[in-house]
C-alpha cells in the first residue's frame, strides 16, 4: 500500500504528491496542506482519486463506527472555558468538574455549568454534523461514539449517540444515577433533591477522576470490534478508553480512515488520514457517494 506525502509545489499542482511504500498493514494516508483541503483546483484531481477509494470502501462496508472528538465542536465555535479573561478565567475545569468539588461547593460548581449552558446556548451544529446523519444512511448497522458533552449530534439529527463523557444538559442523581427533568432550571442557591433517594441533582458529565459509564463504553468497544470501517473525526486520540476504540476496530479488520487537520498517534496507522476540517472533508465525501450512486 502507498501513503501520499508533500514533496514541493512545482507548477499547477505537479510534484505536490509523491508515493511512497510502507511496510505491510502501516496503512494509507493522504497528507497535504489542511488550508488546501476541498477548494484547491490544483489538489482536486488528487482528492478525487483517493476519495474514488474510500467510497467504494463504504460501498462494500456493512457496519461503520465514527468516533468524534473536540475538532469537530470547535468547528462550529464551542468555546474550550480555559481562557484567562472573564468570571471564570481564575479557575480551571479540573478545580470546578470534580465530585470534590461539588460536594465542597455545589452552588459554585452549578453556577459554572449554567453559565457553560448558557454560553453554548448559541451554537449550532455545523456541516460535519449534519454529514454525519446522512452517512448513518449508507451502513445496515451505524454507530456515532462522541467525547463530546455539547448535544450537537443531537441538535443535528442524530438520534443514537453514544456520549462517553455524558450531555452537559442532561441532569441526573449523583447517588442512584436516575436522570432528573433537563427542562427544569437549576437554581444554584436551592439545588433540587432526586425524588428517589433524596441525593443532589449534579450535571450528567462524567468528571475528572470519574470512570465512564460502563454500559456506554462496553457497547462502543463492541461495536468497534464488529465494524468493517472506522472514522475517527477531530479527536487527538490521547483520551483513554476512547483511544483505544479504533485500534481495536483495526486490529478486527475494520479500514480506519482519520479526519483530522492535525496529525495524531492514530495517523500512522490509519488506512487514510484527510487532514481536513469535516465540514469540509465530510460533505465533500457525501456528495462522491451520492455521485457514485447515480452512475449506471
Amino acid at each position: 500500500m502507498g501513503t501520499f506525502s508533500p514533496a514541493g509545489r512545482r507548477g499547477r499542482g505537479e510534484g505536490i504528491w509523491e508515493s511512497v511504500e510502507l511496510l505491510p498493514g502501516r496503512g494509507r494516508r493522504l497528507v497535504f496542506d489542511a488550508n488546501n483541503c476541498i477548494g484547491n483546483r490544483y489538489l482536486s484531481g488528487y482528492l478525487d482519486r483517493v476519495l474514488g477509494d474510500v467510497v467504494q470502501v463504504i460501498l462494500k462496508a456493512r457496519s461503520c463506527v465514527v468516533l468524534t472528538g473536540a475538532g469537530i465542536s470547535a468547528e462550529s465555535g464551542v468555546p474550550t472555558f480555559r481562557g484567562k479573561e472573564g468570571l471564570w478565567g481564575k479557575f480551571r475545569p479540573e478545580e470546578l468538574a470534580t465530585m470534590e468539588a461539588f460536594m465542597a461547593n455545589p452552588k459554585i460548581v452549578w453556577e459554572w455549568y449554567n453559565w457553560r449552558r448558557d454560553l453554548m446556548g448559541s451554537v449550532m451544529p455545523n456541516k460535519g454534523h449534519y454529514a454525519l446523519v446522512e452517512l448513518r444512511s449508507w451502513f445496515q448497522r451505524y454507530t456515532l461514539v462522541t467525547q463530546n458533552v455539547d448535544n450537537l449530534h443531537r441538535l443535528a439529527g442524530s438520534d443514537e449517540v453514544l456520549e462517553l463523557h455524558g450531555n452537559i444538559y442532561r441532569n441526573i442523581c449523583m447517588d442512584c444515577r436516575q436522570f432528573f427533568d433537563a427542562a427544569v432550571e437549576i437554581d444554584p442557591t436551592a439545588i433540587p433533591q432526586c425524588k428517589r433517594c433524596g441525593g443532589k441533582i449534579r450535571p450528567d458529565v462524567v468528571w475528572f477522576g470519574e470512570l465512564l459509564p460502563s454500559e456506554v463504553i462496553d457497547e462502543a468497544f463492541e461495536r468497534s470490534a464488529e465494524a468493517d470501517l472506522f472514522l475517527s473525526v477531530g479527536t487527538s486520540a490521547l483520551v483513554h478508553p476512547a483511544a483505544t476504540l479504533p485500534l481495536v476496530a483495526k486490529r478486527n479488520g475494520a479500514i480506519l480512515i482519520e479526519v483530522n487537520p492535525e496529525e495524531t498517534a492514530l495517523s500512522e496507522v490509519a488506512d487514510y488520514h484527510f487532514p481536513c476540517p469535516s465540514g469540509e472533508f465530510l460533505p465533500q465525501l457525501l456528495t462522491e457517494l451520492r455521485e457514485s450512486t447515480c452512475v449506471h
